[in-house]
């Protein structure tokens, strides 16, 4: 069967004790829109009711694209959420893709993540690296002790900040975000310490864990977003898993190109967007998210009234 030009995908949601109201008002709460990852499947048309990772095992070429199958094989290699925080995270860390085999197994990726702010509260902060000048023996102890959070760096973020957190780096999500993750296709998180929460409910800490993959030095990288005037589009982050861009318009039609070496993400963040390609249209609303197979070619993206879109592929790293 032939691969549709636009893949639109049905969310998948997750309930933690810290997640919030925005994502699905009628089940609170809820933490997490999982919005484009190797499970999710499509809504419509002749791949209805396929997952990306049954498609991809499949049409490996077409779907992810020549870049991303040389670098990654045939499994679907991003995992996109949206995360809707009105209590602490728990502090937490990532393994690199070295470590996750260490520590888990043959076949697991690391955990290289960047996040995107789409909402934030006034003062709303959140935990990125330590402060400087704690050692790793300061760090260890704190963490065995429970004391970590002594040593935790405060960030307050507005709208439209990035972020880009590498593997080893302490961190936590504040209140009063919602956010857009953007990561390796892993889920492998270890929890430091969890604000006193029971350690039930798989909820538990992962001391040994997160002391082999912790990096007392370890910081994010935060860029505030730059000016885009109307049919813009900017780059929020790069790195060899990921690109995330930006694309701001009121009227102007973009007109994109996967060249067949990887596949397009598409998410609105705001307002309305219509895709169009190869004789297929797809009308997208806020926090939908469809997949641009890489054998599709070129495509457009039209606002109805304005429109803000984020965009993610595994692009050359300059």
């Amino acid at each position: 069967m032939t691969l549709s030009k636009i893949l639109q995908l049905e969310p998948e949601y997750r309930d933690y004790v810290w997640g919030g109201a925005r994502l699905r008002p009628a089940v609170v709460p809820t933490a997490e829109a999982w919005i484009v990852y190797e499970h999710n499947r499509v809504l419509s048309g002749p791949q209805a009711g396929n997952t990306l990772s049954e498609l991809s095992a499949v049409h490996a070429i077409e779907l992810l694209g020549s870049r991303v199958v040389q670098r990654t094989g045939r499994r679907f290699p991003m995992l996109i959420k949206l995360l809707d925080c009105a209590r602490w995270l728990s502090l937490q860390v990532h393994p690199n893709d070295e470590q996750a085999i260490a520590l888990e197994g043959p076949g697991q990726f690391g955990k290289t993540e960047a996040w995107h702010v789409l909402q934030a509260e006034q003062e709303a902060r959140l935990i990125g690296g330590l402060k400087p000048g704690v050692d790793s023996q300061t760090m260890a102890a704190a963490i065995r002790g429970g004391k970590i959070l002594e040593w935790a760096r405060y960030l307050e973020v507005n709208p439209g900040d990035t972020i880009f957190m590498p593997p080893g780096t302490i961190h936590a999500l504040g209140p009063g975000l919602l956010i857009y993750e953007i990561q390796e296709t892993s889920d492998l998180t270890y929890r430091v310490w969890d604000w006193d929460r029971p350690q039930t409910g798989g909820r538990v800490l992962h001391i040994e864990k997160s002391l082999a993959v912790a990096n007392a030095a370890s910081q994010p990288d935060l860029h505030p977003l730059p000016t885009i005037r109307d049919g813009e589009t900017v780059e929020l982050t790069r790195c060899p898993y990921f690109t995330l861009q930006r694309l701001e318009t009121r009227s102007s039609r973009f007109d994109l190109d996967t060249e067949g070496e990887s596949f397009h993400a598409i998410t609105v963040i705001s307002g309305s967007a219509e895709i169009h390609t190869g004789g297929e249209r797809l009308h997208l609303d806020q926090y939908q998210s469809a997949l641009i197979p890489a054998a599709s070619g070129k495509y457009s993206l039209t606002p109805v009234g304005h429109a803000s879109i984020l965009m993610a592929s595994v692009e050359t790293e300059e």
